[in-house]
């Protein structure tokens, strides 16, 4: 029997119902079919004209193409790649005719393609779903939403009727601190106590009328009541996390929004955060996260634990230059992965590394490059902007700067005050064994080192930084690294000859493979000291911080809408987060001496795998609400069964709710679930990965309506989602910045398109005066109102998103959504090969972290290194973590068919390809293992020795894989791909007022194998961790497996 769409749906009791839609959908599947068998002319092809298409941005995963949504009969049909964008190249102009860019499409990979089968998946959830059951059990009852948000803000006996007897707080008593100037002043004294200069009791007796709003009096900075309302905001991205921390930190007053990122690369942004920092009025900021390869021009890149065919950033944009590079014999590609994937398939050398010694690897090659003089010691040598300008280049490093050598090891910079060489603001290097002071941004006295330098001065005892990297990169032998590292000294020394025989157009990329272990940043670490030390960055061929894009949130331009700015009343959220990122534990009133009760992570953010676990410990305070939105902590987190433990328990996170598309892995142990608009139903403004070397802004906005439900909030009709949320809890809370004059008088913001379509206006605006898009033309406005007929007006009215800009914006607006967004024409310089990049990073790099270096680890006070360093894997309490009577190292990859969950194997166009995962494992070691290919095995471990999923509330998930027995896999490594493994996402039944909506066992296929990664044998309830970068262990489990 072939199932139909229109079967699909009438087999869901979650979108069954949507009669309107199903009817639209077969009107608009008979017209294609007409056209596909003949009986319409070609010439009646109507996803060809530009009325039929809408461009916005995809979120299969986080590259976030931009896309082309062709729709038909009001449903979306077809999803291609946009023209304007880099997925083309080169690009269309940006003053193409929206009626002949119809006819041409970009590049898109499969998953972007398939979004079609996400968005009508039959298991979307389009009411709000209230538990019927304990947490996980699946079971829910439809409620209304206004009664739903009544609910979370006032709190009550919400779940009397199905026996719990417990009163769950609302917000409205976590609502605590709801005075703007009261908490600027807070938030500025408990600055002062954590600098020593005020006493808590001191603290006390200033705000002793208002130590009710604080979480704990004695301890001050924990802050307000408010943190005690957690938003664990997954995978959200630029636009909803800005209008998110308006609502959470200037609305609500709370500190505590946590991202994904510690689950996906943070250690990778942290690194490089740490080697960009630049040193300005006694304190290093300003670092930025991220550079790439310029692929269109470099001759030699290095891909250690990423590539650029699968993933990355992405394959619609990366793959056709690099593959073009491969094709015309300009670029050789060297891949570093345990694995052979489909990149290293195609590289000139595939270096399968063990898993977690990528440091050793780069300390190898480091010390090639130096005992064989294969380094840029002219670039080295600059110690400050001037120095670099003579060198003809635009970036300098601290190679030459002296580090003070403490009697723990290297400690911070040298000032030249201390070394009788100048002021307390000036580093110090050495000429011909003299110290001279330097300034880092002079740019008139030009200053050149000595690289190589240890000694003693003024009776302080030095070394270069250069020197510090060097004495690293010797402590073992090549061949004792290539030990370590599994990799023959005689390749390690052939990449390294390659890497550096092309001068600055060469390039070490990496990302997730490299930083997902407890040493992720220092691997990071030496793997960007491969770049510093051949000074590519700026340069054609070397690495690039990309081109930038126009600054939507309006602190560029005068006429822009600087909306950050445009929250009158807005809060001054305060105190240590909840994971304690940002926050330094000798600096708390926690301080009690080491061990911390749990780590913390002064120069990291967003530790995802950290919430719960604090909350559920209350270190240093406990949650009582939590939001979870576009992330699920339960299922996409290393041991995420602890996670669920802990949502499980009513006591530890006493309310629990979340927006979402489906009922995910997580969300299926939330007290409430509403409906989230889906990515083609919704606004953001995604941004482009340094790999793009022109200015992209990229805007995502609504191609169909909405299929949720229809709500009131501020007197308006508008469709359930996570903004919808944000805006009725603020309705009820009266929370600043929202509502009535909520940007300024006359500036509503009573729906989600009156922040997102300023953002529009900002990127049309432009970054400067005459920077701005022309005015759409009659026959574009007329094609704008066209293409949007079948937009219903709760999601789209053309008078309602004029006034959202005003008509003095409304024109250019119109011609970047027209667009999908704004591009710089193409320029044939892109691929010029010789010279400059057009946008440069122009700044100091690092090989030494000072700030890192004088930070103590909070279990055992030792320092940190300041410089790249290998270690190996430990728990919490910098303990040795290795399970070595384990046969096997476990590490993950993604398919390029497996994105976020919504991919595999839900997606059935993405299944129809890969409807299972497997268990890659070397051919010779299945073999002495008794496996061969085709074989069902059971991942066991440490962490779930019978190889399951324990599921509070709910049967249990056996990880269970066929075996795929390949010569391109390391020996006793095994790999397994992330996307499969489902029991949410539509794989198991759920009861919804009485009824069951039967699971589809295809989207259980495969296994997910987080359960088996290590949980910290410290900390007990979550999974190892970073200490610096803060990223989730995934890649240093060691497993066995056993037939099933």
């Amino acid at each position: 029997m072939k199932i139909s769409r229109r079967t699909v749906l009438k087999s869901s009791a979650l979108l069954g119902g949507c009669a309107v839609l199903m009817n639209q959908i077969d009107g608009a599947y008979n017209l294609l079919h007409a056209m596909e068998s003949g009986v319409a002319g070609a010439g009646d092809y109507p996803l060809a004209k530009a009325t039929s298409v809408i461009y916005s941005a995809c979120l299969q995963c986080h590259t976030a193409c931009p896309i082309k949504v062709k729709i038909l009969n009001g449903v979306a049909v077809k999803i291609d790649g946009n023209p304007f964008s880099e997925n083309l190249i080169p690009n269309l102009n940006y003053d193409t005719a929206p009626a002949k860019a119809a006819k041409i499409d970009a590049g898109l990979c499969p998953k972007g393609q398939a979004g079609i089968q996400s968005l009508y998946d039959p298991y979307r959830v389009v009411k709000v779903l209230k538990r019927k059951g304990p947490r996980g059990s699946n079971r829910w009852e439809i409620v209304a939403f206004d009664k739903a948000i009544s609910e979370i803000v006032n709190g009550g006996e919400l779940f009397k009727g199905i026996g719990e007897n417990r009163r769950v707080p609302g917000l409205k008593e976590l609502y605590a601190m709801n005075d703007a100037k009261l908490s600027a002043a807070m938030e500025a004294d408990v600055k002062e106590v954590a600098a020593g200069k005020m006493k808590v009791a001191d603290f006390k007796g200033k705000y002793s009328a208002h130590l009710d709003k604080l979480i704990d009096p004695e301890h001050p900075d924990l802050g307000p009541k408010n943190n005690q309302f957690v938003g664990m905001w997954g995978r959200i991205e630029h636009g909803r996390i800005e209008f998110g921390k308006r609502f959470m930190h200037g609305g609500f007053g709370s500190n505590n929004i946590i991202e994904h990122t510690s689950i996906c690369e943070q250690s990778h942004h942290i690194a490089y955060k740490e080697a960009t920092n630049q040193y300005k009025e006694g304190k290093w900021s300003a670092g930025i996260t991220h550079m790439k390869p310029d692929s269109f021009n470099a001759e030699c890149i290095i891909y250690f634990g990423t590539g650029f065919i699968e993933a990355n950033f992405g394959p619609p944009a990366m793959c056709p230059k690099v593959t073009d590079g491969l094709v015309a014999g300009r670029l050789k590609v060297i891949v570093v992965d345990p694995r052979m994937s489909k990149s290293a398939s195609r590289a000139w050398k595939w270096l399968p590394v063990k898993p977690s010694t990528d440091a050793a690897l780069a300390l190898a090659m480091i010390q090639w490059m130096i005992g064989n003089k294969r380094y840029d010691e002219k670039y080295l040598t600059a110690a400050n902007l001037a120095a670099a300008k003579a060198a003809g280049e635009t970036t300098w490093s601290d190679a030459t700067h002296l580090v003070k050598i403490e009697k723990d090891g290297p400690g911070a910079l040298a000032r030249a005050e201390e070394l009788g060489a100048g002021d307390k603001d000036s580093f110090v290097v050495v000429q011909g064994g003299k110290p001279v002071a330097v300034k880092t941004d002079d740019d008139k006295n030009a200053v050149v080192g000595d690289l190589d330098f240890s000694g003693e001065i003024n009776g302080v005892k030095v070394k270069t930084a250069f020197t510090i990297l060097k004495e690293e990169a010797l402590v073992k032998t090549i061949d004792q690294w290539s030990e370590i590292c599994g990799i023959p000294t005689a390749d390690i020394e052939l990449v390294a000859k390659e890497f550096t025989s092309h001068g600055k157009k060469a390039g070490v990329e990496f990302y997730r493979g490299p930083v997902k272990h407890t040493s992720g940043y220092y691997n990071a670490q030496a793997l960007i000291a491969l770049n510093i030390l051949i000074g590519n960055t700026d340069h054609k061929g070397g690495m690039s911080v990309g081109g930038g894009h126009w600054h939507e949130f309006g602190d560029k331009a005068e006429a822009q809408f600087n909306v950050n700015k445009m929250q009158p009343g807005k809060l001054t959220p305060f105190g240590h987060k909840i994971t304690r990122e940002g926050s330094t534990y000798e600096k708390s009133t926690l301080f009690t001496g080491y061990p911390a009760k749990r780590p913390w992570f002064p120069f990291t953010s967003n530790i995802y795998q950290e919430a719960l676990p604090s909350a559920a410990d209350g270190y240093p305070y406990t949650a009582k609400a939590v939001w979870l939105h576009m992330g699920s902590p339960g299922f996409a987190a290393p041991a995420g069964q602890t996670a669920l433990a802990i949502l499980a328990d009513t006591a530890k996170i006493p309310l629990f709710f979340s927006t979402d598309i489906v009922i995910g892995e997580t969300s299926m142990y939330a007290d409430y679930i509403f409906p989230d608009a889906a990515i083609w139903e919704r606004f953001a403004t995604p941004h482009a990965s340094p790999d793009v070397p022109y200015p992209v802004s990229k805007f995502r906005q609504p191609t169909i309506t909405p299929l949720t439900e229809v709500v009131t909030v501020y007197g308006e009709k508008m469709h359930s989602s996570f903004e919808t949320v944000a805006l009725a809890i603020a309705e009820q809370l009266h929370i600043p910045g929202f509502g009535k004059d909520g940007f300024s008088t006359g500036w509503d913001l009573n729906r989600q398109e009156d922040w997102y379509l300023k953002l529009a206006a900002n990127m049309a605006v432009g970054d400067k005066d005459g920077d701005a898009v022309p005015d759409a033309s009659f026959n574009e406005l007329k094609l704008f109102n066209e293409a949007r007929q079948h937009l219903q007006p709760t999601i789209f009215s053309a008078d309602r998103w004029e006034k959202a800009v005003g008509s003095d914006k409304w024109k250019k607006t119109v011609t970047v959504l027209n667009r999908g967004g704004r591009w710089k024409n193409w320029d044939p310089a892109v691929v010029s090969g010789d010279g400059m990049l057009g946008k440069k990073y122009g700044k100091q790099l690092n090989l030494y972290a000072e700030t890192v270096a004088k930070a103590k680890h909070s279990f055992t006070g030792k320092r940190f290194s300041g410089s790249a360093t290998y270690k190996t894997p430990t728990d919490a309490a910098g303990n040795p973590a290795v399970d070595s009577d384990l046969p096997l190292q476990l590490i993950t990859y993604k398919e390029i068919l497996g994105g976020q969950s919504r991919t595999l194997p839900g997606n059935y166009w993405l299944s129809s390809i890969l409807p299972e995962n497997f268990i890659l494992i070397n051919a010779a070691t299945a073999g002495s293992m008794g496996f061969k290919d085709g074989d069902k095995a059971r991942l066991v471990s440490k962490s779930s020795p019978d190889g399951k999923w324990h599921l509070p509330n709910r049967p249990g998930v056996d990880m269970v894989g066929k075996i795929k027995a390949v010569e391109g896999m390391r020996p006793k490594t095994i790999a397994v791909s992330w996307s499969f493994g489902h029991w949410g996402y539509g794989a198991s039944d759920a009861t919804i007022d009485g009824k069951t909506v039967k699971g589809d066992k295809r989207r259980t296929a495969g296994l997910c194998p987080n359960a088996a990664m290590k949980i910290d044998p410290v900390l007990k309830n979550s999974c190892m961790t970073d200490p610096i970068g803060g990223s989730a262990s995934f890649n240093e489990t060691r497993v066995n497996l056993v037939k099933a």
